[in-house]
């Protein structure tokens, strides 16, 4: 089992950690999470359908703010704080630390989950959605659980130790997938609705938390024994405090920025559509072959003939008759069919959408192997004075994620519909789907790119600056999504403008700000412009390789005369893997022929200098 111990006396004789040799180690790590992620997700939107998968996602992002919220910040304080004292011998210090930020986890964990517990269909109501009140619930102690979570995590990543924080990830995700994936397939064969399932898939995540947790407990305890002995005087209980909230509440907003602005967001695009749907008929035209407006039409008409003369049709209006109808004890009547049967027709929509949302987020989640390893490595050289240091790992930080971000963003631009098929067909509509996460792919460069930036300008001391810029960019989402939305000719394919806009406005402040604050900082030209000639290549020959294959393995059909052109899945998945398998093969062969990568970026890696000598760099 992985320790937490540290042999101080012997670091002159062992082999230094690098920030990229624990970049790897999470990046394994995270990697195989999102492996079983994968089995987990994809899966389960088969089990409980587009509108189950509204309701998952709309208590998930309630999760996700509160979790952020009470997590956030602190274990990048925390790592901080760690990885300062230990660079500096100050291990009772470390100690202190610990001790507190862990005290602190425990009381913000518990007011969250107070929140999540007992005002679950309050939250539901907010994301007009009210079917995801049990997913709340279910995740609720989860948010005690985590907290924990984050500060043994906290704490081994400032000892530059992602070991542990690796293998409890893999742990959640493996219950995750065991028991949210299973109790779903069982709730939907028993005959329970989808949003009930969605609530058992949800357990999994509760549960995955709480066995992480045993396990960073069982590693924390096992490596006590290797603690080193130290005189040091820790910094009053008191002090520790202010520089943990010094550090961790800016962090947490602007951590929690991303959560809350899609929270936001997401209650406001439902609420859009819902809108738009009841007022304006001629938005069902963009939907027509993916809904049956049959039943909603049905439900409109009975509502209407219930108004009296004059009756104003809006959703304002349909929402206060609703409530006072529900108060009143009234029973079921025409504006509760309607205001359910178009709550169906938006949880179907988004839930394509969240579908969409699914495979985007596995390129922004694997950043989390660099963010969460700069802030302590910076820290480090910082606390050394090693500027050189200093300035090589931000270059290097940035070069890396540009070489994995655009390369995932225009794979997912190109190829965007295809996967989509590959993965849901006959589960979402991918021809709505589709389009959405080609648009998303776009957003994937400038959302990593940015997560990586902002964890450089806190590692060099610039807290407030990221906060300040998450806020005008979530501004902008916001803003963008609730008005894009609401055009009837426009709708749900909206939704992704907004991520674009957003991250894209953060990316290029971070970019000004680092540019200006920063000394030593590197120059952008030399970093963004060889992987973007590199992935665009990359993208064309993806975009030819599937045209060209799925030409020749398209079926002719005939229907009344008609003669259409079908690719089938199996068609399309030999396209796609074929496509995809051709671009990595380009892409590889052009990063090495540009020289992407540079000597400097090598050697922070284990075996860097061996693949530097392969490679014949200078």
């Amino acid at each position: 089992m992985p320790s937490y111990g540290h042999a101080p006396r012997r670091v002159a004789k062992q082999k230094q950690n690098t920030f990229f040799g624990g970049a790897a180690v999470l990046a394994a790590g995270i990697l195989i999470v999102k492996l079983i992620g994968m089995f987990y997700k994809i899966p389960l939107v088969w089990v409980i359908g587009d509108q189950g998968s509204a309701d998952f996602y709309n208590a998930y992002n309630i999760y996700a703010v509160l979790l952020t919220i009470s997590t956030a910040g602190l274990p990048v304080a925390v790592s901080k704080l760690v990885s300062e004292a230990s660079a500096t011998g100050r291990h009772n210090q470390v100690r202190r630390v610990f001790r507190l930020s862990l005290a602190l986890f425990l009381v913000l964990g518990v007011l969250s989950f107070t929140v999540m517990f007992f005002r679950a269909d309050w939250l539901a109501g907010l994301m007009h959605d009210t079917k995801a009140a049990p997913g709340i619930r279910a995740l609720a102690p989860a948010v005690i659980c985590v907290g924990c979570l984050s500060a043994f995590r906290g704490y081994s990543q400032g000892h530059s130790n992602m070991t542990p924080t690796a293998v409890s990830q893999i742990i959640e995700a493996l219950c995750k997938l065991v028991v949210g994936l299973g109790l779903a397939y069982w709730l939907i064969k028993g005959g329970q609705d989808e949003s009930v399932a969605a609530a058992g898939a949800i357990t999994g995540v509760t549960v995955g938390t709480i066995v992480a947790l045993a396990y960073m407990v069982l590693a924390f305890f096992s490596g006590r024994g290797n603690e080193p002995l130290s005189r040091d005087v820790p910094d009053a209980p008191r002090s520790i405090l202010t520089d943990i909230l010094r550090i961790a509440i800016p962090i947490t907003i602007s951590s929690s920025m991303v959560g809350i602005v899609t929270v936001i967001d997401s209650s406001l695009v439902q609420g859009q559509l819902q809108r738009v749907l009841l007022e304006n008929q001629d938005s069902w035209k963009l939907y027509t072959d993916f809904v049956d407006f049959s039943t909603l039409k049905e439900a409109f008409t009975a509502w209407t003939a219930s108004l009296p003369s004059g009756g104003v049709v809006t959703l304002s209006a349909l929402s206060q008759q609703v409530q006072e109808e529900l108060a009143a004890g009234t029973a079921q009547s025409a504006a509760q069919t309607l205001y359910t049967t178009l709550e169906d027709v938006s949880r179907s929509l988004y839930g394509n959408y969240s579908g969409a949302l699914n495979i985007y987020n596995l390129p922004t989640s694997l950043m989390a192997a660099i963010t969460s390893a700069v802030i302590p490595a910076v820290s480090a050289t910082l606390a050394r004075r090693d500027r050189r240091g200093t300035a090589r790992i931000t270059g290097s930080a940035l070069r890396i994620t540009a070489l994995l971000a655009f390369p995932m963003g225009v794979g997912l631009f190109v190829l965007g519909e295809p996967i989509m098929q590959l993965l849901f067909a006959g589960k979402l509509e991918v021809g709505l789907a589709g389009p959405l996460l080609s648009t998303l792919g776009l957003a994937t460069v400038f959302v990593c790119m940015m997560l990586v930036c902002n964890s450089i300008l806190q590692a060099h001391g610039f807290v407030n600056l990221p906060v300040f810029i998450m806020v005008i960019g979530g501004a902008v989402k916001i803003f963008a999504n609730y008005n894009v939305v609401a055009l009837p000719g426009v709708g749900i394919y909206g939704a992704p403008l907004g991520n674009i806009l957003c991250f894209g406005l953060c990316l290029i402040l971070d970019l000004v700000v680092i540019s200006r604050v920063i000394p030593g900082r590197p120059r952008y030209l030399p970093i963004f412009l060889k992987p973007l000639a590199a992935s665009a290549l990359m993208g064309g020959s993806a975009w030819a390789v599937y045209g060209l294959l799925s030409r020749l393995l398209r079926k002719t059909v005939e229907t009344e005369g008609v003669v259409t052109y079908v690719l089938s899945w199996k068609g399309n998945a030999i396209a796609s893997m074929a496509a995809i398998v051709v671009a990595i093969g380009v892409y590889g062969v052009l990063v090495v022929a540009l020289r992407c990568l540079s000597r400097d970026d090598l050697a922070l890696m284990p075996k860097g200098d061996k693949i530097a000598r392969l490679l014949h760099l200078d």
